[in-house]
């Protein structure tokens, strides 16, 4: 583990090796910084310190693989694409992912291969607008001509070449194709006046009718179903406008006109069939999701069925449309079936979330309490206490992890605290009894020599009133002497008995106090053992 006191972030930067390494730059506050280039954004990638670099390492080379990985299944796709242009989306997402990850590697690489493909589709889409460029030029070219049935086929060939060109700049492509229709426009008013002028009015009706069938042969098959429909309707009502022709030509053109409506809808019947069986199969599909997600919206397996569920969903997601009539109640009761799971997963995290509550609530009671207790100099009844809190703190469940370790150690400092302060106690309270243990002997033996030179005395006196009487001298006070000797001896000898009684007696409450206090000592040491 790096320590922040030996921890050099430039020699750590320097030790570090890794591709593309050179695109990045690590200043002395820890700031990771990309820099930048033509292909790539200076952004801040990461803050480094003693505590995180080797993680922050490891999670931003794993970020590169990751995008490696991205790069890679584009790349793959844009090599099988025919139509580079159904990758621009993908493309553009790439770059901007390039732009916003925050990973260490040889991202440049990944830029400039973004860059090709997006130069790529810039040259293919600047050389499709080239072509439509022409078609324009070649319109406006022909808005003045007076070469009817050739402008007019001319005019046809355009639209027809513009409908196949590859895809271009959307506004700057309608700008093309009004440009185009404005030449048309002129081009069909010059032709419409010539003929008015040549013809009259059944020239104009046959021009105007010309005019209508090319348009519809134009649109015989195009895949734009609705637009289309919706101008062949309208093609139509103008039809009815337009008065009568050179019988000749009348019935020629709308046959004409009938046979490209008829192409049209019967291509639009076929694809609509098409489409139908798509979205029948679509619904046989969306319908086995629903069955699956049916058998899964009761598990309580909960992240397994979670991934399950959110797998069914993409899947859905990815599915086509079903028949209208049918789309509705399936998305009802698929939506209904991963609702119930998921809330009932949410009840269950939050069921759990209660309990670990409630677990760290209870904690918190028994911590508080041993803060309390833990300054109580009652020793034997907050031991127990202690003793019971321990247990009650063990048969708690967990408690949530974003509270850590910190509430057991307090507690466990409270209660570390308290024995250490119950240790002392006992530690001064045996000193104590050891000094008045010596206090105690000590008195005992000046009590006991006392008693002995008392005792010793008094039997000496004895030894002298009795030698005093063997020699009494007869004479007139002799009986008065003999009688105070006696008195003496008497006094003597019942003051001996109780010093001897005496002696007797402390001697055996010196052995009485030695064998309590062995006693007590054994007792306490047995309860302090006990408590811890």
């Amino acid at each position: 583990m790096l320590q922040e006191q030996t921890f050099d972030l430039t020699a750590w930067w320097n030790e570090q090796s890794f591709t593309g390494k050179e695109l990045f730059s690590l200043d002395e506050t820890g700031t990771l910084t990309l820099l930048a280039n033509n292909k790539i954004r200076e952004r801040v990638i990461a803050t480094i310190s003693a505590e995180n670099a080797d993680m922050v390492m490891k999670n931003l080379l794993e970020k590169y693989d990751q995008a490696e990985a991205k790069v890679k299944e584009v790349e793959i796709e844009w090599i099988a694409a025919e139509d580079k242009f159904t990758m621009a989306e993908k493309v553009a997402q790439l770059k901007e992912y390039l732009n916003t990850v925050d990973a260490l590697g040889d991202l440049e690489k990944f830029a400039l291969l973004v860059h090709d493909w997006e130069h790529t589709l810039y040259v293919l889409s600047e050389e499709n607008y080239a072509a439509r460029v022409k078609l324009m030029e070649t319109a406006e070219s022909l808005a003045d001509s007076t070469n009817w049935k050739e402008t007019t086929q001319a005019f046809k060939d355009i639209t027809d070449k513009w409908k196949q060109a590859g895809h271009a700049d959307r506004n700057k492509s309608d700008k093309l194709w009004n440009r185009i229709e404005a030449a048309r426009t002129t081009f069909n008013n010059n032709k419409r006046k010539h003929h008015e002028e040549e013809e009259k009015d059944l020239l104009v009706n046959l021009d105007l009718k010309i005019d209508l069938v090319e348009q519809a042969e134009a649109m015989a098959n195009s895949t734009e179903w609705k637009k289309t429909t919706e101008t062949f309707h309208r093609l139509t009502e103008e039809w009815k406008t337009i008065g009568h022709t050179l019988n000749k030509k009348n019935e020629e053109l709308w046959q004409r006109f009938l046979a490209a409506k008829s192409t049209f809808f019967d291509k639009k019947r076929e694809h609509a069939g098409q489409v139908k069986e798509e979205q029948e199969r679509n619904y046989a599909i969306k319908a086995a999701l629903l069955e699956k997600a049916e058998a899964l919206k009761d598990s309580t397996e909960w992240n397994a069925t979670a991934q399950a569920m959110g797998a069914l969903m993409e899947e859905w997601k990815k599915t086509g449309r079903v028949p209208k009539e049918k789309g509705d109640d399936l998305w009802i009761k698929f939506t209904a079936a991963q609702e119930q799971f998921f809330q009932a997963k949410k009840t269950h995290t939050d069921e759990i979330r209660s309990v670990l509550e409630n677990n760290y609530n209870l904690k918190a009671a028994i911590l508080q309490k041993a803060e309390q207790l833990k300054h109580s100099t009652r020793w034997g009844e907050t031991t127990a206490e202690m003793l019971q809190m321990l247990e009650d703190w063990k048969k708690i469940g967990p408690i949530p992890r974003s509270y850590g370790d910190k509430m057991w150690e307090d507690f466990n400092a409270a209660r570390k605290y308290f024995f250490a302060q119950k240790d002392a106690n006992r530690e001064h309270r045996r000193q104590y009894a050891e000094t008045q243990k010596v206090v105690r002997a000590e008195h005992a033996r000046a009590m006991v020599g006392k008693l002995e030179s008392d005792l010793k005395e008094e039997e000496e006196k004895l030894v002298d009133f009795r030698a005093a009487i063997g020699n009494i001298t007869p004479g007139k006070k002799a009986a008065e002497l003999r009688a105070h000797l006696e008195k003496l001896i008497s006094d003597g000898e019942q003051k001996v008995k109780r010093l001897k009684e005496k002696f007797e007696a402390v001697k055996e409450d010196i052995n009485h106090q030695s064998e309590k206090e062995k006693g007590e000592e054994r007792a306490s040491n047995a309860a302090e053992t006990e408590g811890e």
